[in-house]
């Protein structure tokens, strides 16, 4: 089998992580967003994945070789010209996508976290004969959304209502497909949404069904909704392998720590967050909700929540970092700095408190 992750375009939503790497690369739960769903394609047999991209291929591919020859898996890339919207994109790697086999292809949005789960929807897929599958997932909210109106009993989807004011359903398109190949077909070479073009058409011929998600969903493509994902991600941890989570006096909740990362004495760590590879966190040190990325070290008695702690970035004794706030790879904020939802973008050093959310240039 074979997938297709949209990666897109240049990440601006998540600044300024996405300003030193693309943001499929940007660490999530201590390895790269992309990875996670590669791993989970692998593992229901998918041997090439294609990424769609619009900037930068090589990036991508000379970091992601490495996991090629690891995971025993294809990756190539199908680069834009110009921006195809979110079907074009499909039609431009019709020949990687297509090998003549008949079997379906996954596609995938790059920003989804979740528990993949791939082998129900192949099943799912199968039994039902239609042409495509869309996973849905339930929300609180759904005015903010387009709605996915579908069949209880056979998942047949009947319409799309986009952003409804009044209650019509509460599943959501969750940015995971499994689709025939005859579907590629229906797509043109040239800006084209799959959502508002693509799967309208197919559901009025009654060969469009949805699968209802198990289990969390979120799109971590910007800060807020990153940490949100990482506290989803950690629970579903904690309920299938709770052996990767750390454990001790110092830890509350859940809270996953890479085994090269160092944290002193008399630290307070959790709920819900991630140290990634080499980081040193020195004694008494609060973390609560935040991502530490590679190489960060945090020095004694800071207090860190609700943030973003971009690679190789050094946070001063003492210091307070709160609402918010997303540094840059290689930041530096000196000892007693106080921090209120500042966005720092890369190399930059704060010697002053920043007292308000602001970009620091």
């Amino acid at each position: 089998m074979k997938a297709l992750i949209l990666v897109g375009g240049f990440g601006t939503r998540l600044r300024p992580l996405t300003l030193s790497f693309p943001k499929p690369l940007v660490d999530f739960a201590n390895k790269p967003m992309i990875l996670h769903q590669i791993e989970a394609l692998k593992e229901v047999g998918v041997t090439e994945v294609v990424l769609a991209i619009n900037y930068h291929p090589e990036v991508m591919l000379n970091f992601l070789k490495d996991f090629e020859d690891k995971l025993g898996i294809t990756i190539t890339c199908s680069q834009e010209t110009e921006p195809l919207g979110t079907a074009g994109p499909l039609a431009l790697a019709r020949d990687k996508l297509v090998d003549g086999s008949g079997e379906p292809f996954f596609v995938l949005n790059s920003d989804v976290i979740s528990e993949y789960p791939f082998a129900e929807l192949i099943k799912f897929h199968k039994n039902h004969g239609g042409e495509a599958t869309i996973m849905v997932t339930k929300v609180d909210e759904p005015s903010k959304y387009g709605v996915v109106v579908m069949e209880e009993a056979t998942g047949m989807v009947e319409k799309f209502v986009e952003k409804p004011k009044i209650f019509v359903g509460n599943k959501i398109n969750a940015g995971i497909y499994l689709l025939n190949p005859s579907v590629l077909d229906r797509i043109e070479l040239k800006p084209t949404s799959i959502e508002k073009e693509v799967f309208p058409r197919i559901s009025a011929d009654a060969k469009l069904f949805a699968m209802v998600l198990p289990g969390f969903w979120m799109d971590v493509g910007q800060p807020r909704d990153y940490i949100t994902g990482l506290r989803l991600y950690l629970d579903s941890l904690r309920k299938r392998s709770a052996n990767r989570l750390a454990t001790g006096a110092h830890i509350v909740g859940n809270v996953l720590v890479h085994e090269s990362a160092k944290i002193g004495e008399g630290c307070l760590i959790g709920p819900d967050v991630a140290i990634g590879p080499g980081c040193v966190v020195e004694d008494g040190v609060k973390l609560s909700r935040c991502t530490v990325m590679r190489g960060v070290r945090i020095k004694k008695h800071a207090c860190i929540s609700n943030s973003i702690i971009g690679w190789h970035s050094t946070v001063g004794q003492w210091a307070r970092i709160e609402n918010m706030t997303i540094l840059g790879e290689d930041v530096h904020v000196g000892d007693e700095v106080y921090t209120n939802g500042g966005v720092v973008l890369p190399h930059k050093e704060i010697k002053s408190s920043i007292l308000k959310p602001k970009i620091v240039m």
